[in-house]
């Protein structure tokens, strides 16, 4: 087997050692790839969802106005533009219009993971209850909120492996639906995160060792307890595909704000990415929506550029971090992931674009500066992706793809769609301590 360090390319591998942000693109990508010849359907997903809906409404009234839908705004942010182009470089408008997609304000969980979180537990019930005769099979989903389908389900647990924003999603479903819910997380993830998950009941079992560790405890446990359900992160085709269905949200929410997605309008998602499950389902459900017309790049810390190591070492075996002398110890708790989803990597070595790293003092000062140009609060690993079209034009990896694909003479009339994943629920004492390194104090 190929030492990893030896497959990657000399130059990425010294930017990467030393922690040097940087522009990577995919030499598997092909824009008219849509990953047609794999066996996961989105659309499956959103079927789920919508015969849920009227159960989601019933269990959580915050998604009373939206109908059991879960969905989030997406918002201009002209204020950041401005404020990111830099003085000399391209004006605010000739690089496109930029967009907050925000699932740092989903209702319920705030952050991205309910989209794969609640997808995965929804499932889970009604398998369950259709296997216990409980339920039928074009019933209505809303039984799943009555006392006997309830106890069925509390007799079985909900288990995951988490940084915090996952561990919530599913820990706030499953006990929605009636079942027990355990979150596995590493010893040094966040306290606040740890203590709101206990203080909704939440089970936490902290693991010595980073999130692999913690994951890895998690499967195990499941595997000697047929009453345990481990929602996989690295592996779940449940979870991967409740992120793709929210593709088609997004592109009602561009249909509405008027930005058409063509070869003169092209489409790019810049998309934070831990694991790989959540950015690489959503890219998934776009292509298969869009096709060549959309360009998605993964942001990762300079610290766990998982994803960008995996696919370009290559897929033959798991690659971590650590095998190119990386500590995977970065801020942004929800991106600090050592080794890619085996299930995303493969497909997002085809279908992403490219891979950018963003190091922590960065992610704090976008934070603030978001903050400051458009009243939008966010948690820092949330901020990842702001830089993303910066790279793009002002790169020569960016202008590189750009000239390769021939969308230069399109990129005035561009959309960016910047993926917020999370922050809604971020105390305001550490809200505060955010602001606070963004400003350098």
């Amino acid at each position: 087997m190929m030492d990893p360090q030896e497959a990657l390319d000399p130059e990425t591998l010294r930017d990467l050692r030393e922690k040097r942000p940087l522009l990577w693109l995919s030499p598997s990508h092909d824009p008219a790839d849509e990953g047609r010849d794999l066996l996961l359907d989105p659309s499956a997903a959103h079927a789920r969802f919508e015969r849920c809906a009227g159960l989601l409404a019933r269990l959580f009234p915050e998604l009373e106005a939206s109908g059991g839908r879960l969905s989030s705004p997406l918002s201009p942010i002209p204020g950041l533009q401005r404020k990111l182009s830099p003085a000399g470089g391209p004006g605010a408008g000739s690089e496109g219009v930029w967009f907050l997609k925000r699932d740092d304000i989903l209702p319920v969980a705030g952050s991205v993971k309910a989209r794969g979180g609640f997808h995965e537990a929804l499932a889970l019930a009604e398998r369950l209850a259709l296997e216990a005769g409980l339920l039928d099979a074009r019933g209505d989903r809303a039984r799943l909120a009555e006392p006997p389908i309830r106890e069925h389900l509390g007799r079985h647990t909900l288990s995951v492996g988490s940084t915090g924003n996952l561990g919530l999603a599913i820990g706030l479903i499953g006990a929605g639906l009636g079942f027990h819910a355990a979150v596995h997380m590493s010893s040094d993830a966040k306290a606040w995160k740890k203590d709101r998950l206990r203080g909704r009941g939440i089970t936490v079992v902290e693991h010595a060792g980073d999130y692999a560790a913690a994951v890895a405890s998690g499967r195990a446990a499941a595997l000697d307890d047929p009453l345990i359900h481990f929602v996989d992160d690295e592996r779940s085709e449940a979870l991967f595909l409740g992120y793709a269905a929210a593709a088609r949200e997004l592109l009602d929410q561009l249909r509405a704000a008027r930005r058409p997605v063509d070869a003169a309008h092209p489409l790019f998602v810049h998309l934070p990415c831990g694991v790989g499950g959540a950015p690489g389902g959503i890219t998934y459900g776009l292509k298969r929506l869009l096709g060549p017309h959309v360009h998605c790049f993964f942001a990762e810390p300079t610290a766990s550029p998982c994803m960008l190591v995996q696919v370009a070492a290559g897929l033959q075996a798991p690659v971590s971090v650590h095998d190119i002398g990386l500590d995977n110890r970065t801020e942004a708790d929800g991106l600090a992931v050592g080794l890619a989803s085996p299930l995303a990597a493969p497909i997002m070595s085809r279908l992403m674009a490219g891979v950018f790293t963003v190091d922590d003092d960065t992610l704090y000062r976008d934070a603030l500066a978001l903050e400051r140009a458009e009243g939008i609060s966010i948690e820092p690993s949330a901020a990842a992706g702001l830089r993303g079209p910066l790279w793009l034009l002002g790169s020569p990896h960016g202008r590189r793809y750009l000239q390769r694909h021939g969308l230069v003479p399109a990129i005035a009339d561009a959309t960016h769609v910047i993926w917020s994943t999370g922050g809604a629920l971020v105390p305001e004492d550490i809200r505060a301590l955010f602001r606070a390194r963004g400003a350098g104090g």
